[in-house]
């Protein structure tokens, strides 16, 4: 699944790093954050790093954002990471997705 942006709109992304059993995790150090294809969207870390303004710059097009942080917190490196693809778009309505709500009981 990807993220629709306009190519006016900036977007706050966010990472909360948790432990293989999900209970907070911290990490070492500012995670670095990057795009692959800066001519589509750029991306740039806030304060601590955990949480990021990703741009359109103004061309239509996929690109890809990323993220790697240091998950040992002693002097060795154990790199974790995420990816967040997305869609930048020059019209209002580019997809049509469809959500799925919480089942409920049709009765009998």
């Amino acid at each position: 699944m990807e993220f629709i942006l306009h190519t006016t709109q900036k977007v706050e992304v966010s990472i909360n790093p948790v432990d293989a059993k999900g209970n907070a995790a911290r990490i070492d150090g500012t995670p670095e954050w990057a795009s692959t294809n800066p001519s589509i969207l750029t991306v740039s870390g806030v304060q601590d790093g955990k949480l990021a303004i990703v741009s359109a710059v103004g061309v239509t097009g996929n690109a890809t954002i990323t993220v790697k942080a240091d998950a040992d917190l002693g002097p060795g490196v154990k790199t974790i990471g995420g990816s967040l693809d997305f869609f930048v778009t020059d019209t209002i309505t580019a997809h049509l997705p469809i959500s799925v709500h919480i089942p409920t009981s049709k009765g009998t």
